[in-house]
């Protein structure tokens, strides 16, 4: 479990003992998150955790210091755009503050997050990193600053489709820049899909491309686009003649700048004034002409960008868990330094219940997001099962994190008290950000239709997860077989709820609840199995404490004039929120008592 914080900062040292809570400064987000590391043990090989380590240590040094002050500044000083240059000629830039010029040197340069997966080299790793090792570095980044996640994903996204569709003398023209950790080199990538009419139904989209030799004209406007002045952006357009719907949108690369250094024909008409994602540039743009070069087979592109979709939703998976575990480390903090009628809050059985409310989902979301990362990478060393795995997996990741992280950062920010809204402290930032996660990449609405209508019902990938799950929990054999079962049980009812809501239409108010279910199991399938794994490594059961609470609290109904405090569950509390390892025998019994 994440270590509790008990030492004091130098800042707050000065204050009467206990009266204020200190905040994460200073704290090493990788050395305090041991769950991370049992986890990357789990699923990658021995000799590239070994390598990784290092650089993780190394980052989880600078998200809890020097690059969480570059977040905060970035935060408050927005990009500007300027409609010229300094001699009055039409050039468009944007001018960040130099806080954000240091995170993205960290983020791109120093680390490369944006190319693990597709470029060999990076961090002295001779071959490219598999989705689980990257995601690692995406899950500590962005526990500093998520608005950065945003350019290095969709960089990441862009460079994947030209390398899986584009032509060869595309690929020499741009693969490259988009894979480049030097930052002289760099070529950020955007991809602009959103129009007017709405992010959801894209074969509405009006945007018209226009043939002209061997490049096309593109007119229309996009209307929420990030990383707003990428060098080199994918968007979806709609050639001239071709049918109505998703069938008749083509993919196309279009450049910022022209081979003669000129910007190309498109305009950022302003920048969006956002909730959250404050330091990062996202605008509205107006192309008028401008020049662009098909990508894949013009009749494909809905799909061959639906492919870069699925990996952002796991990306986006991954970072609304980095906000929930940044928080919790912020509500820890606060909890066992915060001393309150002579007592410290994590001492209090309100303020445990509290703290455990706000662990439960952070430790779901990390489970799920290295299930679905394993699942992807499987997937793309050629595993069929994987791919239908992934298939479900990806969506209920994207629809259930994203929304937990909501109410996690806000908890964490309500453990602070009134100080906790204040913008000077990183709370109210990761509940601004945290609301960006349920709109990205679709609304909860969508996701859950396409895990539901599209994974379950057109594709019947819930299959693909029973297999899975049951074949975890028959490795797990040192869980007691009697909550083995009871999970074998609870597996086979969500998936075939999740049937039976996709079977026919008019069930589909129901989708989100069974992409929910299908989540929470899941996740405590999951926690089984790591709990198995964790013990055979270092003798910590622990997490299969977890895997009770997901099933008592967010899967079983609850009667709400019962109470249900009892001295099972207080020591689950009380293991759970220490730093102690348990055994298996400890875990077991209070699992089968509670």
């Amino acid at each position: 479990m994440p270590r509790p914080v008990t030492a004091q900062p130098k800042d707050v040292a000065a204050a009467p003992s206990g009266l204020l809570a200190p905040d994460t400064s200073g704290m090493n987000f990788y050395r305090a998150d041991p769950a991370l590391a049992d986890l990357l043990r789990i699923h990658l090989p021995e000799n590239l955790f070994r390598h990784i380590e290092p650089y993780l240590d190394r980052l989880g040094e600078l998200a809890g210091g020097h690059l969480d002050e570059c977040a905060r500044l970035a935060d408050r000083h927005t990009p500007i755009l300027h409609q010229r240059d300094k001699f009055g000629r039409d050039v468009q830039w944007i001018e960040y503050h130099p806080a954000y010029r240091e995170l993205e040197n960290a983020a791109f340069g120093e680390f490369g997050i944006h190319a693990l997966s597709i470029a060999k080299g990076i961090m002295g790793w001779p071959d490219k990193y598999p989705v689980v090792a990257k995601h690692a570095f995406t899950f500590l980044f962005n526990q500093t600053e998520f608005g950065m996640g945003c350019p290095i994903n969709v960089t990441d996204g862009c460079a994947k489709l030209l390398a899986n569709f584009g032509s060869e003398a595309l690929k020499a023209k741009y693969l490259d820049g988009l894979t480049s950790t030097d930052m002289s080199k760099l070529t950020q990538g955007g991809q602009f899909m959103t129009e007017k009419e709405g992010g959801s139904d894209v074969g509405t989209l009006t945007t018209r491309a226009v043939q002209e030799g061997d490049h096309w004209r593109l007119y229309g406007e996009k209307w929420f686009c990030s990383n707003a002045d990428a060098k080199v952006v994918m968007l979806l357009a709609r050639p001239e003649g071709a049918g109505p719907g998703t069938r008749g949108v083509g993919l196309f690369l279009m450049p910022r700048f022209l081979d003669d250094g000129t910007q190309n024909h498109y305009r950022i008409v302003r920048l969006k004034d956002k909730l959250g994602t404050r330091s990062m540039a996202s605008g509205e743009i107006k192309l008028e002409g401008a020049i662009a070069y098909a990508v894949g087979k013009l009749d494909r592109g809905f799909v061959q960008m639906a492919e870069m979709v699925n990996s952002s939703r796991l990306s986006n998976g991954v970072k609304s868990t980095a906000l929930m575990r940044r928080a919790y480390h912020d509500a820890m903090t606060v909890a066992t330094n915060r001393v309150v009628f002579g007592q410290r809050i994590i001492d209090l059985p309100l303020g445990r219940r509290q703290m455990l409310k706000i662990m439960l989902p952070v430790e779901q979301g990390l489970s799920m997001s290295f299930l679905t990362a394993d699942a992807l990478d499987r997937a793309e060393a050629g595993s069929q099962d994987a791919a239908e795995l992934l298939r479900i997996l990806t969506p209920t990741l994207k629809f259930r994190a994203t929304r937990d992280a909501r109410k996690v950062c806000g908890d964490a920010l309500e453990m602070r008290g009134g100080i906790g809204y204040i913008e000077e402290f990183a709370t109210a930032r990761l509940l601004r950000d945290a609301h960006l996660g349920s709109v990205w990449e679709g609304t909860g609405n969508i996701v859950a239709i396409d895990a539901l209508r599209r994974a379950v019902g057109r594709h019947g990938a819930e299959s693909a997860l029973a297999a899975d799950l049951h074949a975890r929990l028959d490795d797990s054999g040192s869980v007691p077989q009697a909550w083995r079962n009871n999970l074998r049980g609870l597996t086979d009812r969500a998936v075939g709820f999740a049937r039976e809501v996709a079977a026919k239409s008019e069930h589909e108010a129901d989708a989100r609840r069974a992409t929910s279910v299908l989540y929470h199991v899941a996740s405590a399938v999951a926690l089984a199995w790591e709990a198995h794994r964790i013990h055979g490594m270092r003798g910590d059961a622990r997490r299969l404490l977890l895997s009770r609470l997901v099933i008592d609290h967010r899967v079983t109904p609850s009667d709400p004039f019962r109470l249900t405090e009892n001295a099972a569950q207080a020591k689950m509390a009380e293991l759970l929120l220490g730093d102690r390892a348990s055994g298996m025998s400890e875990v077991g019994e209070l699992i089968l008592a509670a």
